[in-house]
């Protein structure tokens, strides 16, 4: 594999085709060429080599449900009042840039996930997405309520043979397999794979014949447990090449006095006691296949000579434990493996190449940044900025003060826990409310998160800076209400 995109100054007639691809659960630290040397990622080194890679990118909601809404409309989750995975709804006035773009011309489709709304027992229902082209997946097992004509990762596996794809193997991993905890288990081969399909469903919509510009979302499942990728991917890795997770000598203290706010799994629990190499590498695993998989939808918009004029955004709606301070999964914590995601965009028509920016992004500023690229207009109340004069490297400066995310009941778990989290590029602030419980971080000296700096006296003052432009920030968001009509 070895795309090479020549320069020339062109300018293209019509607006630039748009690829958004979302990985789901994936966190910052899984690129090879962005620092993970034990991974093998050429696909997502040579993306970030040919456009811009955002090294310090934040979800405003560990959770997938309201960071998804949040970024699909530039608004943080406090904007959108979309907080819970699982919730009935979204606002109907939702202002999703998906379906900005299809009002402007562009031919809109979707592979996989949408998850702006629960699909627990139905299926899910769709707001004014924009997408012509609708091929949905929620999660690679089949439920009952789906049918094939809804569910299209399981139709594909029907034209293809299988009766269904990783079913029993992810019922049983996802019921704790052989109950000890981050076992991996192998999943469904490469060919019956959903991230496969979701590929597969990509490379026939870019090459379909159209007169305008295309957007596509690409939301495939993975890398998000169970921790089950075919076997022959779980091969590649090496075990005892991947790193431990972060964890030091107190976190299990620290995950006791939190054990009252919302969080998946089975309770925090030192990795020294399970098969952590093994989830690391099987988490590793997942991310290689996707990496493979997006090898060959490059090449589909090289063989059609598409690449040239097409937008890529790679990213993830939040990011995975992974056994770093006892925990996996996710829930009511902002821990860099959470809330720090990858962010990379490529335009080799358009934006600078090779960039590698450390500077505070948020997920809300993606939305912004496709609509001036494609010429629209800024959602007036939206928390995102435009990343353009970074991608273009008309502008050096740094994108954001501070990023901001926040959790609110976003899990049907019993504590009905909130939080938010303020981060300035060095202090961390997290505040858990209701329970009076907060983390302050210095990542400068403290890069791992492990000495709360709350109760230290010395820190009064950054204390109280990051609680003002926490309240700041709160301020800025507000419950958006149908379209203004005039003034009176």
């Amino acid at each position: 594999m070895a795309w090479v995109v020549v320069r020339e100054e062109s300018v293209c007639e019509m607006p630039p085709n748009i690829l958004w691809i979302c990985a789901d659960q994936q966190r910052h630290d899984t690129i090879h060429n962005l620092g993970c040397a034990s991974i093998n990622t050429p696909t997502l080194d040579w993306l970030s080599q040919s456009g811009t890679a955002f090294t310090r990118a934040y979800a405003q909601s560990p959770i997938c449900t309201p960071s998804r809404a949040s970024f699909l409309t530039g608004c943080r989750p406090s904007t959108t009042h979309v907080h819970r995975n699982g919730n009935e709804s979204v606002p109907a006035h939702l202002p999703l840039v998906t379906r900005e773009l299809a009002d402007a011309g562009y031919d809109c489709g979707l592979v996989g996930k949408l998850h702006l709304s629960s699909a627990d027992g139905r299926v899910e229902p769709r707001p004014a997405d924009g997408y012509r082209f609708f091929e949905w997946n929620h999660h690679p097992a089949p439920e009952p309520a789906w049918p094939l004509s809804a569910d299209a990762y399981q139709r594909w596996l029907q034209e293809h043979g299988v009766v269904s794809g990783r079913g029993d193997d992810f019922a049983r991993s996802a019921a704790g397999g052989s109950g000890r905890l981050g076992v991996p288990i192998p999943g469904v081969p490469v060919r019956e794979h959903q991230t496969t399909w979701c590929v597969d469903r990509a490379i026939a919509f870019v090459s379909e014949r159209r007169s305008g510009p295309w957007m596509l979302s690409v939301n495939m499942f993975d890398p998000h447990p169970p921790f089950d990728p075919p076997e022959e991917i779980l091969a590649k890795v090496d075990p005892e090449s991947v790193p431990m997770p972060e964890f030091a000598d107190g976190d299990l203290e620290t995950q006791e006095r939190l054990a009252g706010l919302d969080f998946q799994g089975n309770g925090a629990q030192s990795p020294a006691g399970y098969d952590a190499r093994g989830m690391v590498a099987a988490y590793y695993a997942q991310i290689e296949l996707i990496d493979m998989q997006l090898a060959r939808l490059i090449d589909a918009l090289e063989s059609t000579d598409q690449l040239r004029n097409t937008v890529i955004v790679y990213m993830s709606d939040h990011g995975e434990m992974l056994g770093d301070h006892g925990l996996i999964y996710k829930g009511c914590r902002f821990y860099e493996g959470l809330v720090r995601v990858p962010l990379i965009v490529s335009w080799p028509d358009g934006l600078a190449q090779g960039q590698v920016i450390d500077s505070l992004v948020e997920l809300t500023d993606v939305a912004p940044t496709l609509r001036e690229i494609a010429g629209l207009e800024q959602c007036g109340f939206a928390e995102g900025r435009s990343l353009v004069p970074s991608l273009t490297g008309s502008s050096t400066a740094p994108h954001r003060e501070v990023v901001y995310s926040e959790y609110h009941d976003a899990l049907d778990l019993p504590h009905h826990s909130h939080g938010t989290m303020i981060f300035d590029g060095r202090y961390k602030l997290a505040s858990y409310h209701d329970v009076g419980l907060f983390e302050l971080y210095d990542l400068d000296n403290d890069p791992g998160e492990h000495r709360n700096l709350w109760d230290d006296h010395h820190s009064s003052a950054i204390r109280h800076e990051l609680l003002r432009k926490a309240v700041e920030e709160l301020g800025k968001s507000a419950e958006m209400g149908g379209a203004r009509l005039g003034t009176y």
